[in-house]
């Protein structure tokens, strides 16, 4: 999340050549881009060939790209197959970069804002609390529509041969295991995947041992960072309170051969050096792994 934090959400598209000079001065050769809604998306999407021909040329890799498309749970039809289309520009990206998969934050639930969808990475819980619903909503029918849609998601992205990942936050419907597995059962894909946040899931009280029993099966990228426990946020590592050994020891013994992604940083995040605690966050992964 180096680019989200230091230049905004989403951060220029067009600057996207620029971020990756940064990750690869940092010292990183594997890293996470990302196309946020419509107009985000489609300004990377302009100048695909050119940033997957820089991956190639610095050769870096890209093992997922976000597509961050709140609108595929949407209630009205129009705005979801809009989002659809979108969605499958998102995986020509993902394909074109060489990424296993796409990454988007699991489905919004039909919250009707003071205004737009808020643009914002993580939803606090005063935004959360101050949404509601569409008059005449029947939750059944659009739950059934909905996990439609993300079924049509699924297969888009099996057409390119990507999984997509949902990742957990606050006030989405897929926010814990739970919430995983019965959305996972109702979609019925092999490749929808759960991307697993320390820092998230942490804060929303899942036991972050059990859930990685759990989700052993449907876990291939874990987001990486720290969390006090009281808020969401997404700490360098060491300065909240998550127990890391016991979670690298679970690691171990669900035997995860996945991708780790560091995920420190954000507007709701204090982190005093974010290079340091990005070149900090890789040489605590290294000594991890390496056990």
């Amino acid at each position: 999340m180096y680019p989200i934090t230091k230049y905004g959400y989403p951060p220029k598209a067009e600057n996207t050549i620029n971020y990756i000079d940064e990750f690869k001065e940092l010292g990183f050769s594997s890293i996470e881009l990302e196309g946020i809604r419509e107009e985000h998306l489609m300004g990377v999407y302009e100048i695909k060939d050119q940033v997957a021909a820089y991956i190639r040329e610095q050769k870096m890799e890209v093992p997922y790209f976000c597509v961050v498309l709140p609108g595929l749970s949407s209630p009205d039809q129009e705005v979801r197959n809009n989002n659809l289309e979108l969605f499958r520009k998102g995986c020509e990206i993902a394909f074109d970069l060489g990424s296993s998969g796409v990454l988007d934050n699991a489905p919004l639930p039909p919250y009707v804002f003071p205004e737009d969808i808020p643009v914002v990475r993580h939803y606090h819980e005063d935004v959360v609390l101050a949404a509601k619903f569409p008059d005449g909503l029947n939750w059944n029918s659009y739950w059934n529509e909905m996990t439609e849609t993300y079924r049509e998601a699924c297969d888009i992205a099996s057409e390119f041969g990507l999984s997509y990942q949902m990742h957990p936050a606050l006030g989405v419907l897929s926010s814990t295991t739970d919430a995983f597995l019965h959305f996972h059962d109702a979609v019925g894909r092999d490749n929808l995947r759960f991307n697993f946040d320390t820092a998230n899931q942490y804060f929303l009280k899942d036991n972050l041992q059990l859930s990685l029993r759990r989700l052993a099966e449907h876990i291939d990228y874990i987001h990486i960072s720290d969390n006090g426990g009281k808020q969401v946020e997404h700490l360098a590592i060491g300065d909240g309170i998550i127990r890391w050994d016991d979670f690298f020891e679970t690691i171990d013994k669900i035997g995860f051969k996945g991708q780790f992604g560091i995920d420190i940083g954000g507007s709701e995040s204090t982190v005093s050096d974010l290079d340091l605690a990005y070149r900090n966050a890789a040489q605590f992964l290294t000594e991890k792994i390496s056990k």
